[in-house]
């Protein structure tokens, strides 16, 4: 099944960037008329791409249009073993290796077209995972905005049975929670997006928090953090919470929960109130900047 063009889908275009030793894939929305205000760069979960953030069951859920609309260019990437990649890296990468290639590809994106203010990364699931590694290794000439992430955490909430399977997709309501939080064609669609998780990274799942203590004390941007009220991978409650934001050194640091969402925020019906507070935490990282 093609899906169905809408206006929103017009403003989106396919792009490819070179990242070092690869080309990456993606999506991209620029706001008409105008330089952006900034650079929104949108990294997905396992098993997915660059398309879980222009849903296509409902115009709505958008994140590429929404920015664009608000000023933003918005690039959604294809991470390393994904789309474009999926080829040259069949095995896929590790989160270090592809932290290395996002920001490569962002130091193309620099060259070729305006950035405004400089770039701000979303993240969601392993996505958020490789934002967060990202802004930690950074230099300060990547000039980065703050980070956005959600369907991440510090503790896991399953047990050693779950996690060991996470990696093959098995459990629908891991990944999804109510199949009711989303309109009804997502799961028809979605058939064209989701895929299997390469086998590199989803070998380091089981060893993120691990990971995540090494990095935490390296992020020195503004961070926010948001779980879905039907999470299922993290907990989320406020002792994990506090767990998860004290070895940061950001100078900005949130934490959110948004109700009636499961943990693939961006393709359902609370995807718009979601994206509309990381639009509006990009607009005070882009003032604080500014300043």
């Amino acid at each position: 099944m093609t899906p169905k063009r809408t206006p929103s889908s017009r403003v989106v275009e396919k792009v490819e960037l070179a990242a070092g030793d690869v080309r990456l894939s993606g999506l991209l929305a620029l706001p008409p008329g105008q330089e952006p205000r900034a650079v929104l760069v949108a990294l997905h979960g396992g098993g997915m791409g660059a398309g879980y953030f222009h849903g296509q069951a409902d115009p709505s859920t958008s994140l590429l249009s929404l920015a664009a609309a608000a000023g933003y260019a918005a690039l959604a990437l294809d991470r390393p073993g994904y789309g474009a990649s999926a080829g040259r890296l069949p095995h896929g990468m590790r989160l270090a290796e592809q932290a290395a290639r996002v920001r490569a590809a962002l130091r193309t994106y620099a060259v070729e077209r305006a950035r405004g203010a400089s770039f701000f990364l979303v993240g969601h699931s392993l996505g958020g995972k490789l934002a967060l590694t990202t802004v930690a290794t950074a230099e300060p000439e990547d000039r980065l905005l703050g980070v956005d992430v959600s369907g991440v955490g510090e503790r896991w909430a399953l047990s050693p049975t779950q996690l060991a399977a996470v990696g093959q997709r098995h459990d629908h309501r891991l990944h999804w929670g109510p199949l009711a939080l989303y309109p009804p064609s997502t799961f028809q669609l979605a058939q064209h997006l989701v895929g299997p998780i390469p086998p590199r990274e989803a070998e380091e799942i089981p060893h993120w928090p691990r990971q995540y203590a090494g990095l935490a004390h390296r992020i020195r941007v503004p961070v926010r953090f948001t779980f879905a009220e039907h999470e299922r991978f993290w907990a989320c409650d406020p002792a994990a919470i506090r767990e998860l934001t004290a070895p940061l050194l950001s100078p900005l640091v949130r934490t959110d929960r948004l109700t009636g969402a499961g943990h693939n925020i961006s393709l359902g019906y609370a995807a718009r109130r979601y994206h509309l507070s990381v639009l509006s935490f990009l607009e005070e990282c882009r003032a604080r900047a500014t300043r």
